[in-house]
């Protein structure tokens, strides 16, 4: 068994200081999201992040990283002006609030629940190594382009998820790429998740590899202790499904996601239900260990001095007037060990959003660009048709073609939910956005509604399911900093801040991946002519051929709706946490479409071939990636 090094040894963020290298920032943003993987203690992450500046410099995603490190490090500039200002006044009032909501969350402390996490060892390669016993003893990662996840023969070289494939060959030439196989992982998740299931039934399926559990109720039931529970769970799976998972055991989701990670691969750890071995545990925790704390935060973080999860408490009288309320919550409750004990499939969880996306090659034609926003118009339409909502708040969303995204919304005079609405309201956004920017040139535009209300028709609530929603707001003191929602039959369930800032973590790691992507499809543009002609005379074959979704890599069919619908199940966590009742261990596994893996599958997705006449076999494949992205929408471990 591996054991990773002390939390306090973890990579930390390059210094804010204005006078050090202007490229620092940069080579330490290029790393990556999964910067903090296990399985890299011996790694010298100086050399990872040369090879990286180097094989990226010159790319359009390079341009744009950099672009987006020197906005941060504005940003940057301006809370530390900030600081600076609040450091000469009284505080004192600030100060003081904040030692009342601390005081506020010590008083709620949840110390009689057990939480795990369960997370499994490098899945997709675990998987692939059933099959070919031989590579579990040479470095191996799945996915083309983008890799997904590497074995951890692989992360000892650095190469980990969410990196470019011809930059992991770069640090480690005699890697091994395996094609994805999602019928294969699919398959063994439901086999992972009737274990789970035996342990608690209402088990939360966080990804396609990782799951939340309360054992509370088991631990006492056949009187065990929870390391001996989690210890028998591992082994369970283990037996049946022949892979390993590491485990986090916990007073709350918060720790045991952090203690999972702890003693990767194939171990568990659990901290002590009592308060001050939780403050210690967090007192020397890098931010970035954090679910929720990404790149960007970690910066912005480091830069006034918090450079562990202990340093929030000697800043907290600055933390609401720097980073607003809701940061200010989210981070005292890190300092505290902190989070959430309810957990509850995924679908039970209310939905906040409804949108769609549209990705595509550069267009800068205004004709072209507002009949692309009609389509997405319709396709909105569709999906609020299904959900049954209509929303408040419109929002249109665009991609330049140096990546840069811009995001506007306006407030219809009443709900929208039809394609004529959403169009005409979200048309003077897009005319106002062609004057701002002079050729404007897209490759990406989606709508989405927010502020959302039920379109359902009243009926008889037979099982006391629909949730009552209170108004959101500041929290009161009855609530210890959480927004409460009710249900008829389970009474209060919490919503913590966490979950806006995990959620932001998770669409920079899905950003991340999407411009890797196209990192990988500008290394393939430079391809020898010859090679080009190649895959020019294999046109006519790409347009029967599944597109490949530039988020996740999962087939899809070579049509314009599904595709876009696809994506918009990769990016909205609401609407992938709705297919999760299609994945309950009692239900069959369900398999989605075969991949047939090549080098110009990525680009096929460019094509216009269309499957018109098979409504109900297009119907039967959105079902099945449904399913599937129940569960993948996040990176694994």
């Amino acid at each position: 068994m591996e054991t990773n090094p002390d939390p306090s040894d973890a990579p930390q963020p390059p210094p804010s200081d204005p006078s050090t290298s202007k490229h620092d920032s940069l080579r330490h943003r290029l790393q990556g999201p999964s910067l903090t993987k296990a399985g890299q203690d011996s790694v010298d992450q100086q050399k990872v992040s040369e090879i990286i500046y180097n094989a990226s410099k010159g790319s359009k995603f390079f341009a744009n990283e950099a672009a987006k490190d020197k906005q941060l490090t504005e940003k940057i500039n301006r809370i530390l002006a900030r600081k600076r200002q609040l450091e000469k006044l009284d505080l004192s009032t600030e100060l003081r609030r904040a030692d009342e909501y601390i005081a506020e969350l010590e008083l709620g402390r949840e110390l009689g629940q057990v939480v795990v996490h369960v997370d499994c060892d490098a899945f997709y390669a675990a998987v692939e190594e059933l099959d070919r016993p031989e590579l579990k003893d040479v470095p191996m990662a799945v996915g083309q382009g983008v890799l997904t996840t590497c074995n951890y023969h692989a992360r000892k070289f650095g190469c980990r998820s969410g990196m470019a494939s011809f930059v992991a060959m770069k640090l480690c030439p005699h890697l091994i790429c395996l094609p994805l196989n999602f019928e294969k992982y699919t398959a063994k998740a439901q086999e992972v998740r009737a274990v789970l299931a035996e342990y608690d039934p209402r088990f939360e399926s966080a990804s396609v590899d990782e799951a939340y559990l309360n054992i509370t109720q088991y631990c006492k039931e056949h009187q065990m202790d929870p390391e001996d529970v989690v210890s028998r769970l591992r082994a369970q799976v283990h037996e049946r499904t022949k892979i390993t998972v590491s485990a986090g055991i916990a007073a709350n989701a918060k720790l045991a996601k952090i203690c999972s990670n702890r003693n990767k691969p194939n171990g568990q750890y659990r901290i002590p239900s009592d308060r001050q071995t939780m403050m210690e545990f967090m007192k020397n925790l890098p931010p970035r260990k954090v679910n929720g704390i990404g790149r960007v935060f970690e910066r912005e973080l480091d830069a006034i001095g918090i450079k562990t999860c202990g340093d929030i408490y000697a800043q907290r009288a600055y933390l609401s007037q720097l980073f607003g309320q809701k940061a200010f919550r989210f981070l005292i409750q890190c300092y505290l060990g902190l989070g959430r004990t309810q957990i509850q499939p995924a679908e039970d969880y209310e939905r906040k959003s409804v949108g769609t996306e549209c990705t595509f090659r550069e267009m800068s034609d205004k004709v072209e660009l507002r009949k692309k926003l009609r389509q997405v118009a319709e396709e909105l339409e569709e999906d609020l048709t299904r959900t049954e909502f209509k929303g408040r708040t419109l929002v249109l969303k665009i991609k330049l073609h140096s990546y840069e995204v811009i995001t506007r919304q306006m407030t219809p005079p009443y709900a929208v939910y039809l394609a004529d609405d959403l169009y005409k309201y979200s048309l003077p956004m897009l005319t106002k956005l062609e004057k701002e920017i002079p050729k404007m040139t897209l490759r990406l535009m989606g709508l989405r509604v927010t502020h959302i209300v039920s379109t359902k028709k009243p009926g008889i609530d037979f099982f006391g399911m629909h949730k009552r929603t209170l108004s959101s707001g500041n929290p009161s003191p009855a609530t210890n900093g959480q927004h409460s929602s009710k249900t008829d039959n389970d009474g209060e369930w919490e919503v913590w801040p966490e979950e806006e800032f995990e959620e932001a973590a998770r669409q920079e790691r899905n950003a991340e991946m999407n411009e890797l992507e196209k990192l990988s499809q500008e290394q393939q543009g430079s391809l020898p002519k010859i090679e080009k002609r190649k895959e020019g005379n294999k046109q006519e074959q790409e347009e029967s051929e599944p597109w490949i979704c530039p988020i996740c890599s999962l087939p899809q069919p070579p049509d314009d709706k599904e595709f876009n619908s696809h994506i918009d199940f990769c990016l909205s966590r609401q609407t992938i946490k709705e297919a999760v009742k299609a994945t309950v261990p009692d239900e069959k596994a369900i398999s989605p479409m075969p991949v047939k893996q090549n080098s110009t599958s990525v680009k096929g997705r460019g094509k216009r071939g269309r499957l018109r006449n098979d409504k109900a076999a297009v119907e039967q494949g959105r079902e099945k990636r449904r399913a599937f992205f129940s569960s993948s929408s996040r990176g694994e471990d």
